[in-house]
């Protein structure tokens, strides 16, 4: 003998299911912003690294002397 699941919902099964969709919609855009703004961090880290490395490979300019009164 087979049972047929319930195509008749309560009003409360209903608004269950519709609250747990609303959750995971608003989680998956939550993860997808998440997502994005890693990336852009990375690649700000990543543009600020090289940056600082080309600006460590140019040489300083020199500090002119002082001459010391003894």
């Amino acid at each position: 003998m087979v049972t047929k699941p319930p195509t008749n919902f309560s009003a409360s099964e209903l608004r269950s299911r519709a609250v747990l969709d609303q959750i995971e919609k608003e989680r998956a855009a939550s993860d997808a912003k998440t997502a994005r703004l890693r990336a852009l961090r990375l690649a700000k880290e990543a543009e600020d690294k090289a940056q600082a490395a080309q600006k460590a490979a140019q040489p300083g300019a020199a500090k002119p002397r002082t001459k010391r009164i003894t």
